[in-house]
């Protein structure tokens, strides 16, 4: 399905947790009807700890708090943080418990990885930030590199419909009759800006393409240049055939990787493309300064992206997803300035003759996890489509 773009809003970019939180907080606390929230993880850290004491104040002031979190993401937080949000008086619901956690089954890998929140119809959070501490033993002194967009204007309606939608279908499937909507307020959805924006999801039923098509359309009429920063960066075919022929046109297509292993299939996978893409004229860096979680994109220094969905088949065939596209020089211009300036703080090139200096048992490391990961996504029933 085509983007739809609204004109009218108001749109901040948030770079990281350390801007994002606070925000989110103040959200939070600001809440006088409604508080929806969406993630893929909430631990139960000292951030998770302070977002959940946040919700629990709303929903004893009483605000209505409905929280969804994914069953996979967030294994512990059904014992950990639950109990306490339900005894404020919020609302939990478990996006497909895990049930066998060490079994692969068909569904298993269609996770909810959306990172949604609006607070009365009147602001929203869209981005990639999980609910979990920015730093960690493993990068205690820079935080996970990743972005989120706080919303104000028409595009808060179709952003209030699909949590709203989604908490509905969700509740309805488990049998919580108690847990069930009443007619919402409606968003407050007056111009309140100046950006040209479209609100993007990937589903199982009427989105299943939305936010490759959109991703696919942006790079397919770029004429000047590309940058992308992504997670995990395993495209399909019609991706990849895509930013080859717009190098091939002369666009100069720079992406932003993750440099240090924080998942090996996916790292080792993502590697087996470097060589095609080096050779086509694609220059990749690899993020080392921290883990890198940014799921964006400026395309002409006008389209941008900032959601949850990377650029591999997990996210773009079988993960509930969210992005905002946006279609403005200024927001255009701000994060790819964010871009640059943690591609020269954090990240290093690799060339054509670094890939080519690795040896063997690298490359059939990379082969091998690449493999596997289309093994996966032929066991959940996508092999022939990606």
């Amino acid at each position: 399905m085509k983007a739809e773009f609204l004109p009218g809003n108001a749109i901040a970019l948030l770079e990281t947790g350390g801007v994002y939180f606070p925000a989110l907080l103040a959200a939070i606390d600001g809440a006088q009807q409604e508080f929806l929230l969406e993630t893929y993880i909430f631990e139960a850290d000292a951030t998770g700890r302070a977002v959940a004491a946040a919700l629990c104040r709303a929903a004893q002031r009483g605000v209505t708090v409905r929280v969804m979190v994914d069953g996979f993401g967030s294994a512990g937080f059904a014992t950990s943080l639950r109990p306490q949000l339900e005894a404020s008086g919020a609302q939990v619901l478990i996006y497909r418990p895990e049930i066998a956690r060490f079994r692969l089954r068909r569904h298993r890998l269609r996770r909810l990885h959306r990172k949604l929140a609006v607070a009365d119809g009147r602001v929203a959070f869209v981005g990639g930030i999980n609910i979990i501490d920015d730093l960690g033993a493993l990068h205690p002194e820079t935080p996970r590199y990743d972005y989120a967009v706080r919303v104000e204007g028409p595009l808060l309606a179709p952003i209030q419909a699909s949590v709203r939608q989604l908490w509905s279908l969700v509740a309805w499937a488990g049998f919580r009759r108690r847990l069930r909507l009443p007619p919402a307020a409606a968003a407050v959805a007056e111009p309140c800006g100046t950006m040209r924006a479209a609100f993007l999801i990937r589903d199982n039923l009427r989105h299943r393409r939305d936010i490759e098509e959109a991703y696919l359309e942006a790079i397919g009429q770029a004429q000047d240049e590309i940058i992308l920063a992504n997670a995990y960066f395993l495209p399909g075919l019609r991706f990849r055939r895509s930013i080859m022929e717009a190098a091939a046109r002369g666009v100069r297509i720079i992406i932003l990787l993750q440099g240090r292993v924080e998942y090996a299939l996916q790292h080792y996978a993502t590697q087996a493309l470097y060589g095609a893409l080096l050779d086509g004229g694609v220059r990749i860096f690899e993020y080392h300064r921290s883990f890198l979680h940014a799921k964006v994109a400026v395309v002409d220094g006008v389209w941008a992206t900032v959601g949850s969905s990377n650029i591999d088949p997990f996210s773009l065939l079988l993960a509930r997803e969210a992005n905002i596209a946006i279609s403005d020089p200024g927001f255009a211009a701000e994060l790819r300035a964010s871009l640059e300036a943690a591609m020269q703080a954090g990240a290093r090139e690799l060339r054509r003759e670094d890939w080519r200096r690795k040896s063997w048992l690298s490359r059939l490391t990379s082969w091998l996890a690449y493999g596997l990961v289309r093994l996966m996504i032929g066991v959940a029933g996508y092999g022939g489509r990606h």
